[in-house]
């Protein structure tokens, strides 16, 4: 049995580490409020740039664009993985890994990676997979970190370096659900044609606007993946530190009440010895 000194010893560190889990978990918690409002408001502007797309997908100009030609069957392939550059937040980057895990199983085509983040990059390191790029996500504001990635993608896209180029991220749903998610960026599946779509005036014409347009598509559902990420992070790790502070709480409640009962046992065993001294001085 571990001595009263070694139990306080272990409290003390337990509701140390307590201490920090906590602050971790109201840090997560003010980021997350600023991030999630960040997502719905990219989620707005992303459902009216799309709607912008689908009324110009009977374009023919749209449908024989670099960025939207299909070229199946895609024989090479690349994968972006959006993970996070910290840990302690729960199984955020293991569930992102995991579905890259079943993505570059797929049979008949060859998969590359860019990976954006730290942990996906420690991880896929030692592995036998081709990394082209790997970026840090610390320090870089989202809006910058998506256009660098859509660039690079672009330019392996019409280079021919690649048939097609995927985005694997976490959906935020809320603090206790995110879904690993994975969305093709190029070539552009462009949305259906709506109903009585709305007619357009274009300046300078028609063919720039819609050169500029899905370029602008494109770096708008990397951004918003961005965010997503960055919501689902913070959500993961306010979750994760709630978990482990309650943990943190279970256990000071059972070292102390192990440490009463080793207290007591001594208590015991030391008033047995005085009484038997007591009656060894009678004898």
């Amino acid at each position: 049995m571990p001595s009263l000194k070694d139990l306080r010893n272990r409290i003390s560190s337990v509701k140390a580490t307590q201490k920090i889990t906590k602050a971790m978990q109201m840090v997560a918690a003010a980021k997350l409020r600023r991030a999630q409002e960040a997502v719905v408001q990219s989620r707005a502007y992303g459902e009216k740039l799309s709607e912008v797309v689908a009324g110009l997908a009977s374009e023919s100009s749209l449908r024989e664009h670099p960025l939207v030609r299909d070229r199946s069957p895609e024989g090479r392939v690349m994968l972006i993985v959006l993970t996070s550059d910290r840990g302690l937040c729960g199984g955020f980057n293991t569930n992102l890994l995991r579905q890259a895990e079943k993505f570059l199983k797929t049979p008949e085509r060859t998969s590359v990676l860019e990976l954006v983040g730290r942990k996906g990059y420690d991880f896929y390191k030692r592995r036998s997979v081709e990394i082209v790029e790997h970026v840090s996500t610390a320090g870089v504001p989202p809006i910058q970190l998506a256009r660098e990635v859509v660039a690079r993608a672009v330019a392996r896209f019409t280079s021919d370096e690649v048939d097609a180029i995927y985005v694997l991220f976490s959906r935020f749903r809320s603090a206790i659900s995110q879904v690993p998610t994975i969305e093709r960026l190029l070539p552009i599946e462009a949305p259906a044609a709506i109903e009585n779509p709305r007619e357009y005036l274009f300046e300078p014409s028609r063919d720039a606007v819609i050169e500029d347009l899905l370029p602008r598509y494109v770096e708008v559902k990397v951004f918003q993946a961005v965010l997503e990420s960055i919501a689902s992070e913070h959500g993961a790790r306010m979750t994760a530190m709630e978990s482990a502070s309650k943990n943190a709480s279970d256990m000071i409640e059972r070292l102390t009440l192990e440490m009463n009962r080793a207290r007591q046992a001594t208590i015991t065993k030391e008033l047995m010895e005085i009484v038997g001294g007591a009656e060894a001085l009678k004898g």
